[in-house]
């Protein structure tokens, strides 16, 4: 038997090396009094925690904090150096990496432009781009965002062609990956993981129930409910780009991943083509969108109402279901449309539905992929060097 035994002290000071870590994690650096009164320690016993950690790598000092006259305190912080997670968000047309240390700092940023042809195996792309990120040390876990989603039941990525997803077809495709790149690897619905950095850094921040709608060249949802992300028995829950809509031929007429459903009725091509057949000008699908929001009136306005309606039908068929608290819009379409937008699709959702969620436009910065997969990667890195036992 390893590790520590119920009821004995490793056991204790185990508990209580975690609730310390976890208290320089929360909160930065603290001195020995204060680690000891968030955690209920005594002094001595906080002192021997300290001692234990820093003998570990764990914890570092961090100066001295002056105090009454005469007196000061040491301060005590979590050292970044103890591990590092890596995350990555692979597109058709680049990977882009970012590696962080365990306190979440990042340290290292890389975009690798995908070539076409293709050169190398997957993994070679892979490692490329984390190596361009430039890892101060070995990383501990790193998570894969991927236009894509894996099925639980057979480890296969799925709900993709797989001309979408190049290389991606390896039996395997987790253990390959983790062998391939040396460190544990998650692979993870690119959505999923925006919906992770909406819920710990913008607009669902605390939510324990929300819907959110990735609204770009393509379709796709990620669905939390109870606090946990809804992934389906094959991984496809929230692929609503898939999902029939009225007006939109279907899977039958087109193929099983051909352009139907409501990808056909408002991906990128389709959201495009409605607002110049209304007049409005813009040479990609984002423009356009900006061009109608800033107008807002006239046949620009009734374009965007178009847009929103649209958006709103698919909407509608998850609030339905799902009867969310809150609906999050992101992706190039709401982003684009900004708040004119936002506020049509919520007309025309509460215009269809009993349930009538409130809906907001993300507020996470930067690439929401990216930071979803570092705050997963972080999360596991943090629970397994937390859930570590150390000697004595």
């Amino acid at each position: 038997m390893t590790g520590p035994v119920p009821g004995t002290p490793s056991l204790l000071r185990a508990i209580n090396d975690r609730a310390a870590l976890r208290a320089l994690l929360e909160r930065g650096p603290l001195t020995r009094p204060e680690i000891g009164a968030l955690t209920g320690l005594s002094k001595p016993t906080a002192s021997q925690l300290l001692v234990r950690l820093r003998a570990a790598g764990l914890v570092v000092l961090d100066g001295v904090r002056e105090g009454l006259p005469g007196r000061t305190a040491e301060v005590y912080r979590i050292n970044p150096a103890a591990a590092y997670a890596g995350a990555l968000d692979v597109t058709p047309g680049r990977i882009e990496a970012r590696i962080a240390d365990i306190t979440g700092t990042v340290v290292g940023e890389h975009t690798l432009p995908t070539p076409h042809p293709l050169q190398g195996t997957l993994v070679d792309r892979l490692a490329a781009a984390l190596r361009g990120a430039r890892p101060p040390d070995a990383l501990r876990r790193v998570v894969i965002g991927v236009q894509a989603a894996i099925d639980p039941s057979t480890g296969a990525l799925g709900y993709a062609a797989a001309e979408d997803v190049p290389g991606w077809q390896i039996p395997g495709l987790v253990p390959a990956l983790s062998a391939g790149l040396g460190v544990p690897v998650a692979v993870e619905n690119d959505v999923n993981l925006a919906a992770v950095a909406e819920r710990a850094h913008g607009a669902a921040r605390g939510r324990a129930d929300f819907v959110l709608l990735w609204a770009d060249q393509g379709i796709g949802s990620a669905i939390v409910l109870g606090g946990r992300m809804h992934r389906g028995a094959t991984g496809g829950a929230g692929e609503v780009g898939y999902m029939p809509a009225p007006g939109a031929p279907t899977a039958r007429e087109t193929g099983r991943y051909g352009r139907h459903g409501l990808q056909a009725l408002t991906g990128g091509a389709a959201v495009l083509q409605v607002l110049r057949s209304y007049g409005v000008p813009g040479a990609d699908f984002r423009q356009a969108v900006a061009h109608a929001a800033r107008e807002a009136e006239g046949r620009s306005l009734a374009g965007l109402r178009d847009v929103a309606a649209r958006l709103a039908v698919g909407l509608a068929a998850i609030t339905s279901v799902i009867d969310p608290s809150l609906i999050v819009l992101t992706g190039g379409v709401p982003l684009a449309g900004g708040e004119p937008l936002r506020r049509l699709v919520e007309e025309e959702l509460h215009a269809l539905t009993i349930p009538r969620p409130p809906v907001r436009l993300s507020t996470v910065g930067g690439n929401p992929v990216l930071a979803g997969a570092l705050s997963v990667a972080l999360d596991a890195v943090r629970e397994e060097v937390l859930g570590s036992p150390l000697p004595g």
